[in-house]
């Protein structure tokens, strides 16, 4: 059952659609089972309804026709329960309905499961038997496992509007791609679709421009990949046994077979680009073993796949790809990158869409620091298939569509249109300060990490900047930024916002900044080697960065140096005593320096409970709401799979926040926030309440805050808050913030602060 299973759920990975997919799967069930029938029911939300959709067994010409109303039947049983029904006789159930146009007055024996997603129910998978039996325990958890791993395939059919057209649906919208977040905005454009390196799998689709030219460099790609191979060769033959050498020469007649080569050049000639061709040439070979009964030559699949990414690797050697990047860009990828978003030119870049990620993840942070919309955590986003594609991003819902409609495509121009219109009316704050209706201030920087974000920062009215990232101008090279080097960048921040303060971030690396000079492979990394640990343990990378920073700093007096990724007093006290050893090595040297203000942020839960003795070494806190909540809720913000459980405003994190600051302020040390979450209109209410000392956010966001913070006295922000202690549900807290901006009439900041 195991291996039947594995080798359905390939077949129906690689089917072109749906409809092929469902054939599959009722094919090989009733095949694996040796059941008389199996059959698959999808839900139709826009009519409420189940629909045949494939059958093997029933009468084929019934399928598309055959309709049971939700709750109707044994099939709509079992989805209203969500559970399995295995019955012996299936016309002695009460919720038993006669279908005549499927002829099944032959059938006794029933089983159904439910295909589940993301707690939906997408359809019903069932098979039949003529003869009255309950179906066994193994084939009943076949059948279930098999349904689970169907729900996938099914969900994203959905998505892309493939079910739509089974169902003969009318409501386009109903099948955006959904991810699991995003930033707010909207934009329409086309899609550029960005890859690692040597990764196949990645590889798009691409029209080839000059056809022999593809061909020459795959030929020599080949040709260097099998001198590799026989150096590999000449090198192992004296301690490899004979059988294992035998494995290099199987691959070197593999890459002089005409099934790989020929295949791929008649891709190349079809006019796909050479990766593309080879990538779909390997994917033939690798299912070709996979289908294999002998388990020895399955597992050759796996050669296959490394020699496709060596053919890879070489051709990008050959050719590195030189993008160009039209207007209204909206970059693509299984995982974009904080690099790949830094090569676009801020003013051809329209929106990020990524696979993997969520709002709080690197990227979403830079896009809506940029007032770029992005969608983030899309399941099964059919990367491969959408270079050059027109897309509609719909950062408000988290959709994306594909080669909108006119309807659509006109919708959301008027979407943007008016988000134009309330960045404009916002700007009649910029010159007005930031204060409470009753007088209360409360400062608003700038969190930036791109210098082409300056301008933006310091056009919005920005008090300083409360967050710089360092870790941006890291990311966008090919080897660590000399002294020198970082000294210029820091010194343009500094300079570009004096005497306002500039909080200047040492390097904070891990988790879902990477380097890609300095590669860190962990099973866990959110919780590994990060932040303070990796400075640590790299004195020279920190020294030689604090050095840059202090020197970036002499003559302007704005500095501030904040330590990230914080967990205990020893890990600050042997930051401090690099820091100090750094200033005076530059005062030795001649340097006129100023030593700055330090603070640490607070992202763990083990600081939440060290403020007191921190306080005894630092100057100020900074509270990075993204890793604290991440922390607080075990929620990898990155996981599709759970990344709609991250909130911000859980009580658990607002209790928190309010501890950091009761605690802070009591040893006389201010706090700001400089999560996301202080750029959220609403939830800035609270942290206002609760007592932050300034918030940190997106240019793009700032506006909107200052806007909100102006709207309210503190005795209501105080009412507001006392309220929102009595919720145990974040979802409580956020409908609650968003009825108190509707009733001020401020419910156009609803959907930006989503």
């Amino acid at each position: 059952m195991l291996d039947t299973l594995r080798r359905t759920i390939q077949e129906v990975n690689r089917a072109p659609d749906l409809a092929h997919a469902l054939s599959i799967i009722v094919a090989r069930v009733k095949q694996a089972m040796m059941v008389d029938v199996c059959s698959v029911y999808l839900v139709d939300n826009e009519r409420s309804q189940h629909v045949l959709m494939a059958t093997d067994g029933y009468n084929r010409e019934a399928v598309g026709e055959v309709r049971l109303n939700f709750g109707h039947g044994l099939v709509g049983a079992v989805a209203r329960r969500e559970e399995s029904l295995n019955l012996d006789n299936a016309s002695d159930h009460p919720a038993y309905v006669f279908s005549s146009e499927i002829g099944e007055e032959l059938f006794h024996g029933f089983l159904g499961v439910p295909i589940i997603q993301h707690r939906k129910v997408l359809g019903v998978l069932v098979v039949r038997q003529r003869d009255r039996r309950r179906f066994a325990e193994q084939e009943e958890t076949f059948l279930f496992t098999l349904a689970a791993q169907l729900a996938g395939a099914i969900s994203h059919a959905g998505a892309s509007g493939d079910i739509n057209r089974l169902l003969q649906s009318s409501d386009e919208s109903r099948y955006a791609l959904k991810g699991v977040s995003g930033t707010p905005g909207a934009a329409v454009g086309r899609a550029c679709v960005v890859y690692p390196l040597a990764n196949l799998d990645a590889i798009p689709d691409r029209v080839v421009e000059a056809v022999d030219t593809e061909i020459s460099e795959f030929r020599a790609a080949v040709a260097g990949v099998e001198r590799d191979m026989r150096m590999m060769s000449a090198r192992m033959v004296d301690t490899l046994p004979v059988e294992d050498i035998a494995l290099f020469d199987a691959l070197i007649l593999m890459l002089r077979s005409e099934n790989l080569v020929d295949g791929t050049i008649e891709g190349i000639r079809a006019g796909n680009w050479a990766p593309g061709a080879l990538r779909h040439t390997i994917a033939e070979h690798v299912k070709a073993f996979e289908d294999m009964d002998d388990p020895y030559l399955r597992e050759r699949a796996s050669d296959v796949r490394d020699l496709g990414r060596r053919i890879l690797e070489r051709l990008q050697s050959i050719s590195p790809v030189a993008r160009s990047y039209p207007p209204n860009t909206i970059l693509v990828g299984e995982e974009v990158s904080a690099s790949q978003l830094a090569e676009v030119p801020v003013g051809q870049l329209a929106g990020v869409v990524s696979a993997r990620g969520s709002s709080a993840s690197h990227v979403a942070i830079l896009a809506r620091a940029l007032g770029i919309p992005a969608v983030m955590g899309i399941d099964d986003l059919p990367v491969g298939r959408l270079d050059g594609q027109e897309l509609v991003i719909d950062g408000y819902q988290s959709r994306l569509f594909v080669r909108p409609s006119a309807a659509i495509r006109k919708e959301f121009q008027r979407l943007q249109q008016e988000e134009a219109e309330l960045t404009d009316e916002l700007q009649a704050l910029i010159e007005l300060p930031s204060e409470t209706l009753d007088g209360k201030q409360l400062p608003l920087y700038a969190n930036t990490g791109l210098l082409t974000d300056i301008t933006p920062s310091l056009r919005c009215g920005a008090q300083g900047i409360g967050l710089y990232r360092t870790e941006i101008p890291f990311m966008v090279r090919d080897r660590f930024p000399s002294e020198e080097e970082q000294r210029r960048t820091y010194r343009q921040v500094l300079e570009a916002f004096a005497p306002a303060p500039v909080t200047v971030r040492t390097l904070d690396i891990g988790g879902d900044k990477m380097l890609p000079y300095f590669p860190v492979e962990e099973e866990n990394p959110f919780l590994g080697w990060r932040g303070i640990r990796i400075a640590l343990d790299h004195p020279e990378i920190f020294l030689s960065q604090v050095r840059a920073i202090l020197r970036a700093g002499v003559g302007l007096n704005n500095l501030q140096l904040l330590l990230p990724m914080i967990t205990s007093v020893s890990e600050i006290d042997s930051a401090l005593g690099l820091v100090k050893r750094a200033y005076e090595e530059l005062l030795d040297e001649g340097e006129e320096l100023e030593y700055p203000k330090i603070g640490v942020m607070i992202e763990v839960p083990s600081a939440v409970y060290q403020i007191a003795s921190m306080a005894k070494r630092v100057d100020f806190f900074s509270i990075g709401t993204n890793d604290l909540t991440q922390y607080l809720l075990a929620v990898d913000r990155n996981n599709a799979q759970v990344a709609g459980l991250f909130d911000a405003l859980h009580p658990a994190v607002l209790r928190a926040i309010r501890q950091v600051i009761q605690s802070a302020h009591e040893s006389g040390k201010p706090v700001s926030v400089c999560g996301e979450m202080a750029g959220d209109p609403a939830a800035a209410l609270l942290l206002l309440g609760m007592g932050v000392d300034s918030l940190s956010m997106s240019a793009a966001s700032l506006l909107r805050v200052k806007w909100v913070v102006r709207s309210f006295s503190m005795p209501k922000i105080q009412s507001l808050l006392d309220e929102a202690w009595t919720f145990e549900d974040a979802g409580a807290v956020r409908t609650l913030l968003h009825k108190t901006l509707e009733e001020a009439g401020l419910g156009g900041l609803i959907r930006a602060g989503r």
